[in-house]
């Protein structure tokens, strides 16, 4: 089942929701292992993308997601801001010209924002960092999809992918950001990245199952 416009709108909507109701544990996670903003920036971030959504909600999904990545990268403090604004830019660049996305087309979206951040933070999984979720989550769906199953039971394969991910991360010391100063004391904290990161699947798993 493809994704229309109106599908990608509902999930902007829906992680600006969890970023709301979770903004305080994202800043909590992060205050013990990092700069303490993390869930304060991305609310702000998330709030001031809601203000351009109506300015954008009648152009293509590329431009969507492009200004969602913008917003992001000029609101967003800290590493969060560029790392998660790059993604979505770099993802909306896969939806260029298609006014649905296929279940492929969701993939190709998803890779995009991965090399994204392996690129501008210059990591890969086993970090402790989003990656260690997001990952996980993109092969979990691309296994779904290949084994026949609807798009709505890939996001539910890949959030459960994106958890066990940010379970990982609490048993492995931090290489990146704020975190690596800490060396083996961050050992037992989940990375915040990586728990909003999973919040953003089950935004897309919400979408799909409503469908």
């Amino acid at each position: 089942m493809a994704a229309t416009k109106e599908d990608v709108l509902k999930f902007i909507e829906e992680f600006d929701k969890r970023i709301e109701e979770h903004h305080q544990e994202l800043t909590d996670l992060d205050q013990a292992i990092g700069d303490g903003d993390h869930g304060i920036n991305m609310n702000r971030g998330m709030k001031a993308v809601m203000e351009k959504i109506p300015g954008v909600q009648d152009k293509t999904i590329t431009d969507i997601v492009k200004t969602v990545g913008m917003t992001l990268m000029s609101k967003v403090g800290g590493a969060s801001g560029p790392l998660y604004g790059m993604a979505f830019v770099k993802a909306s660049a896969k939806a260029k010209g298609k006014e649905e996305l296929s279940p492929e087309d969701i993939s190709e979206m998803i890779g995009a924002a991965i090399a994204s951040i392996e690129k501008a933070g210059k990591s890969t999984t086993g970090e402790k960092t989003m990656l260690d979720a997001i990952c996980p989550a993109k092969e979990a769906y691309d296994k779904a999809i290949a084994d026949g199953k609807s798009v709505a039971d890939a996001f539910a394969d890949a959030e459960d992918a994106a958890w066990k991910g940010v379970e990982y991360t609490k048993g492995i010391i931090a290489t990146k950001g704020r975190a690596r100063y800490l060396g083996e004391r961050s050992i037992g904290h989940q990375d915040p990245g990586a728990t909003s990161i999973s919040y953003l699947i089950q935004s897309a798993r919400a979408v799909a199952e409503a469908k």
